[in-house]
């Protein structure tokens, strides 16, 4: 055949992307832009204290500097190892250029909300400085740079010629890491725990960021950064050498947070990271109902009343009804106790609906209980909770004759109240994780995940549906009840108003089945992270409190659209939610029953 009349291969090929400069220069604009926003943090931003932050001083970075500065470095780190420079090319085993133009992208973010920020607190773009604008050029340069950078895979030739947002889109969905050389154990125990440790400086410096600005320029580089370094395949990596020393990861990262009360300097700051080990373990908790069984429980919170009630009423206050007090063990067991009853109580008749009649059931359990609290007052009812009034004056535990409430020096660090009962809170959430660990891998876990997938053809297997429903419900109240217990001390009171479906501040019904469908339904580490986001984002920017259920809507609706599995999902969620051919499956690992072939081979 003539070749001028075979126009086949012409008309099909896919187009080539169009990539704004050659890769060699692109790379290279990468590496000098980035390089230009480090060097402009050692330059001053601005000419007054007024913006906090120390932005004043040069060869000192300080506030938003910092966060800009982490992010060229990083951005430097990843553009770098494109090269093959021996030492820096194991940081992308996951692919070279997407977690370039993420971390890019971070750096330009940090820095243009930095720039926008002090023009406008001071009143115009006069008050910056040149390192600001050095750092800002820089930032933009690097993002053009790695926008010319080839992508890691081909493209879909349904879209050729993406646009900016699709080039930004498809760096989300960079291929799997390639598999890693074996290591010695006692190096990957090394890797581990530098993980864990980088971690827990990341988490201690978010809970410790004193002002609202550099809080929101930490949520911006620690997004870019965190999904860049996912990208790049280090987070997978670190996944299977966790997975492969199991016990040694969970030792690591429990070590890890018991050191976060000894970095923190404000009282204030430790309390926060006590409520969000309440708000996980509830949360995890919870994923037990929906995670595993599949129950939607909209009145979880409910639950979390009762242990807390429960523990106030036997904690000796002047207020309470019953005027005794019990040991804390005790106090723990009745909280629990009193929780797995309620459970009981409310899932044997309700249990054998389904779906949407099962959440609306539950749902009006917890505003049973909430009005119920506040009419046993002696006028309504019996006088038991003190209505709305609550029960105050809660004392603070002591346990082997350890006073909660009192500082103590440990290892010549003073470890305040919030400290103290952070570290109980920790131990609490210790056993919680080890009770969902254990249960979910157990065959009762196995067939509460069958009926969560189908329960006709569970039912059908010969499972006892109901009755595995009904534990399922049950072990997640009694979890809820024993962090009750804990935050009946830490809060002082309990009142019926801090158990409702929804609210401004957490924990709340609502919230709480957002962490689990955030951080990840049936996993331990997404709701602990999901109620971790949940609950710092609001008390660290308080004066946006009028827009926060706006702000929470949007975040849920984006979620929603681009990650539907959650932060951290296990594979069967991500076969669930994705389309074939948009999730990247090693092909070394077998697919759950029912997957395709296609999703296998990321065609």
């Amino acid at each position: 055949m003539d070749k001028s009349t075979d126009t086949t291969k012409v008309s099909t090929a896919p187009a080539t992307p169009i990539i704004p400069l050659p890769h060699t220069a692109a790379r290279a604009v990468t590496v000098a832009g980035s390089a230009i926003a480090l060097a402009g943090t050692f330059l001053a931003w601005t000419w007054t204290e007024e913006f906090p932050g120390k932005l004043t001083i040069t060869g000192y970075p300080g506030g938003l500097q910092v966060l800009t500065l982490v992010g060229s470095v990083l951005t430097l780190l990843f553009a770098l190892s494109g090269y093959g420079i021996r030492g820096l090319a194991w940081l992308t085993p996951g692919g070279k250029n997407s977690p370039v133009l993420l971390a890019a992208l971070g750096v330009f973010g940090t820095t243009g909300y930095a720039m926008g920020a002090i023009s406008q607190e001071l009143g115009g773009l006069v008050n910056l400085e040149p390192g600001a604008w050095v750092s800002g050029i820089g930032a933009l340069v690097a993002v053009i740079g790695a926008l010319g950078l080839p992508v890691d895979q081909p493209y879909d030739a349904a879209d050729p010629t993406p646009n900016l947002w699709g080039r930004i889109r498809h760096s989300l969905t960079a291929p799997e890491p390639a598999r890693a050389k074996e290591l010695p154990s006692w190096v990957e125990i090394l890797i581990i725990a530098a993980g864990f440790g980088v971690g827990l400086y990341v988490f201690a410096y978010g809970i410790g960021t004193e002002y609202s600005e550099l809080f929101i320029g930490f949520l911006i580089v620690t997004a870019f950064g965190f999904t860049a370094v996912t990208r790049a395949g280090l987070l997978k990596r670190l996944s299977a050498l966790t997975a492969k020393h199991r016990n040694v990861a969970m030792a690591a990262a429990f070590v890890a947070a018991m050191c976060f009360p000894f970095t923190q300097t404000n009282d204030q700051f430790a309390l926060i990271g006590a409520n969000i080990l309440i708000f996980a373990t509830v949360a995890l908790g919870l994923n037990v109902v929906v995670g595993l069984a599949g129950l939607l429980d909209l009145g979880y919170v409910a639950f979390l009343g009762v242990g807390a009630y429960a523990a106030a009423l036997v904690s000796g206050s002047p207020q309470s009804s019953i005027g005794v007090e019990f040991p804390f063990w005790a106090a723990v067991l009745t909280g629990a106790a009193a929780s797995l009853i309620f459970g009981v109580v409310i899932g044997a008749p309700t249990l054998r609906l389904r779906g949407d009649y099962l959440a609306i059931v539950t749902l009006g359990f917890g505003e049973i209980f909430r009005i119920t609290m506040n009419n046993l007052n002696g006028n309504s009812g019996p006088d038991v909770t003190n209505g709305s009034n609550g029960i105050p004056n809660i004392p603070d535990l002591e346990i082997f004759g350890f006073n909660l409430g009192l500082p103590h020096d440990v290892l010549g660090t003073e470890l305040t109240r919030s400290g103290n009962y952070y570290l109980l809170m920790l131990l609490c959430t210790a056993i919680v994780v080890l009770v969902f660990r254990r249960s979910a891998e157990s065959r009762i876990g196995r067939a509460w995940v069958a009926i969560r997938e189908d329960e006709t053809a569970a039912t059908a297997m010969g499972i006892n549906g109901f009755r595995l429903k009904l534990l399922a419900f049950a072990l997640g109240a009694a979890l809820a009840g024993l962090a009750g217990t804990v935050q009946a001390h830490v809060s002082y009171s309990v009142t019926p108003e801090q158990y409702q479906f929804a609210g401004s501040v957490p924990p709340n019904s609502a919230f709480l089945l957002a962490a689990v469908i955030l951080g990840g339904m049936g996993t331990i580490s997404g709701p602990l992270i999901g109620a971790a986001l949940l609950y710092l984002i609001p008390a660290k920017l308080q004066f946006m409190a009028e827009y926060q259920l706006l702000l929470f809507g949007i975040a849920l609706m984006l979620l929603m659209r681009f990650r539907p599995e959650g932060l951290v999902a296990d594979r069967r969620k991500q076969l669930e939610f994705h389309e074939t051919g948009q999730l990247d499956v090693p092909e070394d690992k077998p697919l759950p029953e029912g997957a395709t072939g296609v999703a296998k081979a990321g065609a």
